[in-house]
C-alpha cells in the first residue's frame, strides 16, 4: 500500500460508472474526516506519468470533498482488459446503479472477456474443454441471467435522451430494450410523440414499433396509429 496525492490520481478512461454527491457521498465525506480512508483504492501506473483509478473514484471524490490530500493505494501493473473487468467487478456491488452504468459497464466488460480470449477463471473451471460463452461468464460474474445481461447491452443502443428516461424511471427497461431497436431517427420521432402526449409505451406497444421499424414503415403517423389503438376487450 503506497500513500498517493490526490493530484497524481486520474479516473479510468471512459469509465461508466458516476460520482454522485448524494446521502452516500455525504456519508462517505464525514468517514473520510473521521477516520481516513478505510479501503485503499486499486491504481496501475499511467504511460503518461501519475496513476489510473481502477477501483476507489468514490473513496477518491470523497477524499477531495474532505479536503484530504492523500489517499492510500495498492499500485498493481495491468493490462487493459484485465484492469476493465476490474473496475466493473468493483463497481457493480454497489446498491444504487443506474441502468445505463450497467449497459455500458457489462458492454465494456462482455468485449474485455472477449479480448481476453473468453477463458474462465481458475475458480470458474468446472469443465475442462467445454466451450465458454463470454457472455455466460459476464452473467455468472454479475449474478443475472444471460438474457437480462444482452438486455442491459441493448440499452446502449438507445439515444441519449431515451436513455435518461430509463435512468429517471419514466420509462420501463424492458420496453426501452424494444424501442433500442429503432433507428435514431425514430427514436427522435416517438420521444416526439411521448413528450407531446404525455405517455410511455407498455411492452406490446413497443414491440410493434419495432415491428413496424423492422419493416421501414414507422412514419410519424404509423407511431400515432400504434400509440392510439386501444388493446382488444376481453370477453
Amino acid at each position: 500500500i503506497q500513500i498517493l496525492p490526490l493530484t497524481e490520481l486520474h479516473p479510468f478512461r471512459n469509465h461508466p460508472f458516476q460520482v454522485r454527491d448524494d446521502d452516500e457521498m455525504d456519508k462517505m465525506v464525514d468517514s473520510v474526516k473521521a477516520y481516513g480512508v478505510m479501503t485503499p483504492a486499486i491504481v496501475r501506473p499511467r504511460q503518461d506519468g501519475g496513476y489510473e483509478i481502477v477501483a476507489g473514484h468514490r473513496r477518491c471524490h470523497a477524499s477531495q470533498r474532505a479536503g484530504v490530500e492523500t489517499m492510500p493505494c495498492i499500485v498493481r501493473d495491468m493490462d487493459d482488459d484485465t484492469a476493465i473487468i476490474l473496475m466493473v467487478d468493483s463497481n457493480c456491488q454497489r446498491e444504487h446503479i443506474l441502468p445505463s452504468e450497467k449497459a455500458k459497464a457489462y458492454e465494456m466488460k462482455l468485449q474485455a472477456i472477449k479480448r481476453k480470449g473468453g477463458r474462465p477463471s481458475k475458480n470458474n473451471l468446472s469443465q475442462v474443454g467445454t466451450s465458454f460463452r463470454a457472455d455466460e461468464i459476464l452473467a455468472q460474474d454479475a449474478g443475472e441471467s444471460r438474457n437480462q445481461i444482452q438486455r442491459f447491452i441493448r440499452l446502449n443502443k438507445l439515444t441519449p435522451e431515451l436513455m435518461k428516461m430509463v435512468d429517471d424511471g419514466k420509462l420501463k427497461t424492458t420496453p426501452a430494450v424494444e424501442l433500442s431497436y429503432l433507428t435514431p431517427e425514430e427514436q427522435e420521432d416517438f420521444l416526439s410523440y411521448m413528450e407531446s402526449e404525455g405517455c410511455t409505451p407498455s411492452l406490446s406497444q413497443a414491440q410493434k414499433l419495432k415491428e413496424a421499424s423492422k419493416e421501414s414503415v414507422l412514419t410519424p403517423e404509423k407511431i400515432q396509429h400504434i400509440m392510439a389503438a386501444k388493446p382488444p376487450s376481453v370477453k
